[in-house]
């Protein structure tokens, strides 16, 4: 991450905690050493601790390489340039990554939690999520941060001995970010923080933060790459037109990419040092000298007040301007009929699904169907609703 402006450099040095040193690991941060360790017990990993196995584990899997094919707000076919669930999640990390080194947090476990935490987002964005949702209302519903555990604990197949990933407790916590408490009760212990009102690490408050910084400043980014939005709408909005002045006024003459990148990176350079800055404050505040203070303490990850404004006027602008834009709704609306009819023709005759899903769907038919759909990436699942209502298709 650049350092802009002024006392940017003099700031930076503030960030961690007193008496700490970047990349070092603070006592309130999670360690591979005390983790809570997995579901099934593992012979300790050789050369590379817990956090790292995880980690590794995130990139191999099938549902992180279907990322690359599911949509963040353009369905995936409308451009190459667009940003992907992959893209997104590298991007989380790499911003997440920065902040912690920073905070002396624990950098590996912040990463894995930011690569997973989309891992059971459904086809054509919260569109789909929607729709899948609906779909399943009178089934448990669908929710996209708990179907990401289910991938990492259930579905993906690629060991002899379990099930799933097996990844840590830490990182398995960081990944449900929030939970109902019908369904925090049906967990175990990975939904206990949610009944007893407490926080989870701060490696993963930070990747939700993150994940919010991230998804924000670039979807003004493909927004304005769509056409979709312009500048002179995005200039009606505090955190956009207070960078791009700035730009334009040290690059007279701008235009264009060049003016669109240098305004959205400096917006998020921005971000990260006001993230950085409040959260090591309000660390300093509390005192956490473990995770189990963490645990017990507020909220300690988050923006300072008046970015925090600034970022929910964006958030509202996006809202209003882009994802409602009509050629979105127009998309999204032929996303959801795709994945109703999907689920429908699948609850109809489960012979329509492959063999595998078949023998899932024996003990449990709609949670089945539901894994089946939110595992697909857009193409497959323009495909397969081809399959299944075009007489053309096979």
């Amino acid at each position: 991450m650049d350092e802009l402006g002024p006392g940017a450099a003099a700031r930076a040095s503030t960030f961690v905690r007193a008496g700490a040193v970047a990349g070092t690991l603070a006592p309130f941060a999670a360690s591979p050493e005390h983790s809570r360790g997995r579901q099934f017990a593992e012979a300790a990993p050789v050369g590379r601790d817990e956090f790292q196995r995880d980690r590794d584990r995130i990139i191999h899997s099938t549902a992180f390489r279907r990322l690359e094919y599911k949509t963040q707000v353009f369905v995936n076919h409308e451009g190459d340039l667009f940003r992907t669930r992959l893209t997104h999640s590298l991007e989380v990390a790499q911003i997440a990554r920065s902040i912690a080194r920073n905070l002396g947090l624990n950098e590996t476990l912040t990463e894995a939690i930011s690569l997973a935490h989309d891992l059971g987002h459904t086809p054509f964005g919260h569109a789909g999520q929607d729709a899948l949702n609906a779909c399943m209302r009178e089934y448990g519903g669908f929710e996209h941060n708990l179907q990401s555990l289910r991938v990492v604990d259930l579905l993906e197949e690629r060991y002899p001995d379990f099930d799933g990933l097996n990844l840590s407790f830490e990182t398995r916590e960081g990944i449900l970010k929030h939970c109902s408490r019908r369904n925090a009760e049906q967990l175990g212990p990975i939904g206990e923080r949610f009944l007893r009102g407490e926080q989870p690490s701060l490696e993963a408050q930070l990747a939700n933060l993150a994940d919010e910084l991230a998804y924000n400043n670039h979807d003004v980014d493909d927004g304005l790459r769509s056409g979709l939005i312009g500048i002179d709408q995005l200039e009606e909005v505090d955190i956009f037109a207070r960078h791009v002045r700035a730009v334009r006024g040290r690059y007279p003459g701008l235009t264009g990419r060049r003016l669109v990148h240098e305004t959205v990176r400096r917006m998020i350079n921005t971000l990260v040092l006001d993230l950085t800055e409040e959260s090591a404050r309000r660390i300093e505040g509390q005192h956490p000298d473990s995770l189990d203070a963490v645990r017990a303490a507020p909220a300690l990850i988050g923006f300072g007040a008046a970015i925090a404004t600034e970022q929910a006027a964006l958030k509202q602008f996006l809202r209003d301007a882009l994802y409602r834009h009509y050629r979105v709704v127009r998309m999204s609306t032929k996303s959801q009929r795709i994945v109703s009819d999907l689920f429908g023709a699948f609850m109809a005759d489960r012979r329509l699904l492959p063999p595998q899903d078949q023998v899932r769907a024996e003990i449990d038919p709609p949670r089945a169907i539901a894994d089946y759909i939110a595992g697909m990436t857009d193409r497959y699942a323009i495909l397969e609703h081809r399959r299944l209502f075009s007489v053309d298709e096979h």
